[in-house]
């Protein structure tokens, strides 16, 4: 249809009318009108009590105000029926490694035991050297794979809004220690940056993301895949670089043997390289022999999950789990601790902490009596709703079972230092393990077979965006 001068013009005052109709429709069915407003100030009349409470909470945290004081007067009740021995508290400091610490844990309670020593650190900085020049190599690889797509394509957009992160999952410890050993933490110690991760890991971003704009580009001005390849390994070397300034140069051999209580080497020391030390003081195939068990109950139960560029080594394993009912996750990691063998684990861990007792009980704020209103989510609605994920990970070790079998608390070894929560771990009521737990990593051994048989269907693939899967801090 051909339109003139005229029939222009009145089209155009139409498409105005009709804009103008649209905003007047909206601000009537869904903004906050001036009545509605006068409404909601008419019926706010707070009592005498009430209006002494508001001139509290003006000038006071809410979650002091709702803490409750019966429960912290209770006896903390340290008492666990099952535990699994460990020595020594680790200290992620102000980085976000703690599915780093958590693994090499697992790992360090092991040693511990059948070394017979009094305390033991593996190197954390040295595994999360790898894991940033790995991260970066799946960053760029992933700018390489989608080169054609254009930018505001959803999987490109996520790929330059997370180029890296510190933050984890078991995943990448099970493939960074297979590929690269373990050292001792006196092969390769701790530094500031390290400790303090959030400057450098701004910086680090940044660059990764330039990286990819200049491959992006390269691509567009008719570069073949193969001097991409060429472009990336020079681009890493950079990177390289940069980690080996703020984290050290890690050792590809050092000498070590286990000591006595009085600090004297038990044995004469040898060399190792960091595998050939993981091979003969840890031999955990985390790769294949470990399960991550998932409760998730707004996804099917008795399913297997996968989540794309999940994973810390771009030749390794996407975050794979079986999602399942709590009490069936309960009867492993019951297993587990009775077997004196810790797992890794994740939750949750700033609802309803009290940080200074190192109690995890959903007790312990009364945010409902404090405002008058009530909170009706369950842990799927929660979920669904962004407002609970997975957050931090820990190391469980031990459950406390009562004389009828039933489960009444956990505990987990903590890596925010020796002076946090509960002497370094922290204690949670089985209630909040309940609505706040998500993962366990379990030994296959403590799996059912029914459990295993779910791992052997394809497993359904969820985007790399999914809120539920952020990497854990």
């Amino acid at each position: 249809m051909r339109f003139n001068k005229g029939m222009k013009i009145t089209s155009c005052i139409v498409a105005a009318l009709l804009a103008t109709s649209n905003l007047t429709a909206q601000k009537t069915d869904g903004s906050i009108s001036p009545e509605m407003l006068k409404e909601f100030a008419e019926s706010y009349k707070p009592t005498g009590a009430e209006k002494a409470l508001k001139n509290v909470m003006l000038t006071t945290s809410v979650k002091t105000l709702a803490a409750s004081q019966e429960n912290k007067n209770k006896e903390l009740n340290t008492y666990f029926s099952n535990t699994v021995n460990s020595k020594g508290i680790t200290d992620q400091e102000s980085s976000g490694r703690c599915w780093l610490f958590t693994g090499l844990n697992v790992m360090r309670a092991k040693m511990i035991a059948e070394q017979n020593l009094n305390g033991f650190e593996f190197s954390q900085v040295y595994n999360f050297f790898f894991d940033q020049l790995e991260k970066s190599n799946l960053f760029l690889q992933g700018i390489i794979d989608t080169r054609k797509k254009p930018f505001d394509d959803r999987t490109v957009e996520w790929l330059f809004s997370h180029p890296l992160s510190d933050g984890g999952t078991f995943t990448g410890v099970a493939d960074l220690v297979a590929k690269y050993g373990v050292v001792p933490k006196e092969a390769m110690r701790e530094t500031y940056g390290s400790n303090n991760t959030s400057a450098f890991n701004s910086v680090l971003k940044r660059k990764l993301r330039e990286f990819g704009i200049e491959l992006r580009e390269a691509s567009d001005s008719g570069k073949k895949e193969k001097e991409l390849v060429a472009m990336k390994k020079e681009m890493l070397g950079t990177v390289y670089k940069m980690l080996a300034s703020v984290y050290g140069v890690p050792p590809t051999s050092f000498t070590w043997a286990p000591k006595d209580s009085n600090g004297k080497y038990r044995e004469k020391p040898q060399e190792y390289t960091p595998k050939s030390f993981y091979e003969k003081y840890v031999g955990l195939d985390f790769q294949n022999n470990y399960v991550m068990l998932m409760n998730d109950p707004s996804r099917p139960y008795w399913k297997s999950y996968e989540i794309a560029y999940d994973r810390h080594v771009h030749e390794g394993h996407n975050w794979l789990y079986v999602n399942l009912p709590i009490e069936d996750i309960k009867q492993m990691a019951i297993a587990s601790i009775k077997d004196s063998v810790m797992m890794y684990f994740s939750c949750d861990v700033g609802k309803y902490l009290d940080s200074n007792r190192g109690l995890l009980d959903i007790k312990n704020y009364d945010y409902e009596s404090l405002f008058g209103v009530e909170f009706k989510m369950d842990k799927r609605q929660r979920i669904m709703t962004r407002d609970s994920g997975s957050s931090h990970a820990m190391t469980l070790k031990s459950v406390d079972i009562d004389e009828n079998g039933k489960t009444v608390k956990w505990q987990v070894e903590n890596s925010w230092g020796a002076s946090s929560g509960y002497k370094g771990t922290l204690i949670m009521t089985d209630e909040w393990f309940d609505e706040y737990m998500f993962r366990v990593v379990v030994d296959k051994k403590y799996v059912p077979a029914k459990v295993l048989k779910v791992l052997e269907e394809k497993a359904t693939m969820l985007p790399a965006w999914d809120p539920m899967f952020m990497p854990e801090e």
